[in-house]
């Protein structure tokens, strides 16, 4: 584990660690292997940071740049895997209908599409990000949730992994169970073949290899906030950032 990067998002700079000069030079080396090459090659760089990173205990690949914008990171040593063939998603808790979806139950839904700017809370942005995928107002709805619940906790098959969300920001128009990102499926890196997409809020919130939400009588906060991180992240309104925000 990785105490020091939350999943796709960056050291706090005060906390940053000294980085080595090879690391260094490699940094700039792919930077501007980055800015030089095709898009074909770039596609390829991110898609080798993104199969290296996944069994990085270090967080050292997070720190080199690539084609996409976006940094690579986990807070377990490694992730198993999941397929159409072995991926489920549970929705239990205060509900009336518990239910587990496999990947094409999640599939067969009708898809919401949203194109958004994402943010980390360290700083870098990728603008007009397209992501798609199931309201999870509507697998709440079809769960049946109790009087008395208040909050959303999500699980993810990293087995470390938690975020929460009031009952109220779960129900947005504007956060997803995601199955697709720009255009494709879901990568492993990117946190598939399904993740949580809350547009609104810094990436943190945004749980990679989502497995299972539970409805609550309150929010229990994630892996970042008992870290000190902000429960409410709201983009530009949380966590000491001044960030235009994303939705």
């Amino acid at each position: 584990m990785n105490p020091g990067l939350p999943q796709e998002e960056g050291r706090p700079e005060e906390e940053g660690r000294p980085v080595g000069r090879r690391v260094f030079l490699a940094t700039l080396g792919l930077g501007a292997l980055g800015v030089a090459t095709a898009p074909t090659l770039q596609r390829g760089v991110e898609g080798l940071l993104g199969a290296v990173s996944g069994k990085d205990p270090t967080g050292l690949t997070g720190l080199l740049p690539n084609a996409g914008g976006f940094r690579y990171y986990s807070v377990a040593a490694s992730v198993p895997h999941k397929d159409a063939a072995n991926y489920r998603l549970t929705v239990d808790g205060l509900v009336d209908h518990p239910a587990t979806y496999t990947l094409d139950d999640l599939r067969a839904l009708p898809r919401t599409r949203m194109v958004r700017d994402v943010q980390c809370v360290t700083g870098w942005r990728v603008p007009g990000t397209p992501f798609e995928g199931v309201r999870l107002s509507r697998l709440l709805d079809a769960a049946g949730v109790r009087a008395g619940a208040r909050a959303v906790r999500f699980t993810c098959f990293d087995g470390t992994y938690t975020e929460s969300l009031t009952l109220a920001q779960a129900r947005r128009p504007d956060v997803l169970v995601a199955l697709r990102m720009q255009g494709k499926d879901l990568p492993h890196a990117h946190g598939g073949p399904v993740r949580l997409y809350v547009a609104p809020m810094y990436f943190y919130k945004s749980a990679k290899w989502l497995s299972g939400i539970t409805v609550t009588d309150r929010v229990e906060p994630g892996y970042w906030e008992n870290l000190g991180y902000d429960v409410d992240a709201w983009v530009g309104r949380s966590n000491g950032r001044t960030d235009v925000p994303t939705s």
